[in-house]
């Protein structure tokens, strides 16, 4: 998988991408990040890409043109048009079975957006996708982006060592996950669920299930609801 950037601040990316699973997850091949200047596509010496809103109100809009330059550089670069993802408040909101979806999707392209949003004629002509991490407003779509990319790139075959890396965590089967627990057995008072030190296979997997369905109701209700639904 090939992720493409689009944003003001490239500095950001890699100090968070470029370590841990998903830096070596670039450095196997298993996926490559890239990130695009988008004051380099700007038509002035300044390299301003924003510009006061028609109609009036507070703060800039980024410009229409920048972006769209920006964008048919990296599909001649690449040779095909990738999926293109603006990260906004608007958007749909981020859940784990679009991962899982958008995780089949070859080249994938983020725009992250700025000040009070962008020109919408960018919106229509370009933009495949919109989406949200939560219903509240950042600075900009940076982090946001991180959130996506980081979510995305450890759901590419080889970036985890198992799959069960990620098919047993939280929201993966539409439930949280179950407590876990790791050495030592007896940790202030408190022990590790006797089924967890017995070895049988199956007595564990219906406990775990148990718990996932208990956590689940207590916590996150509205997933089940959801399931039922």
């Amino acid at each position: 998988m090939r992720i493409d950037i689009i944003t003001l601040f490239p500095e950001m990316f890699a100090p968070v991408l470029g370590d841990s699973i998903i830096g070596r997850a670039q450095a196997s091949g298993a996926v490559e990040i890239h990130t695009h200047q988008l004051r380099d596509f700007a038509f002035d010496k300044h390299r301003r890409v924003d510009d006061t809103p028609y109609g009036g109100g507070m703060g800039m809009l980024m410009k229409a043109e920048p972006i769209a330059l920006c964008f048919e550089s990296i599909c001649g670069e690449i040779g095909a048009r990738p999926h293109f993802v603006y990260m906004s408040p608007q958007g749909r909101t981020l859940c784990q079975q679009r991962l899982r979806e958008m995780a089949e999707i070859e080249n994938i392209c983020i725009l992250c957006g700025h000040y009070e949003g962008v020109d919408q004629r960018l919106l229509d002509a370009f933009i495949d996708e919109e989406i949200s991490i939560g219903d509240y407003v950042l600075t900009g779509g940076e982090i946001p982006a991180m959130v996506f990319a980081d979510a995305l790139c450890r759901m590419v075959p080889g970036v985890l060592t198992n799959n069960e890396c990620f098919t047993e965590e939280s929201h993966f089967s539409g439930l949280l996950e179950y407590p876990q627990y790791t050495k030592p057995a007896e940790w202030r008072g408190r022990e590790v669920p006797e089924v967890l030190l017995s070895g049988h296979h199956a007595n564990i997997a219906k406990w775990r299930r148990e718990q996932s369905l208990a956590v689940t109701a207590r916590k996150r209700p509205d997933l089940l609801q959801k399931q039922q639904g």
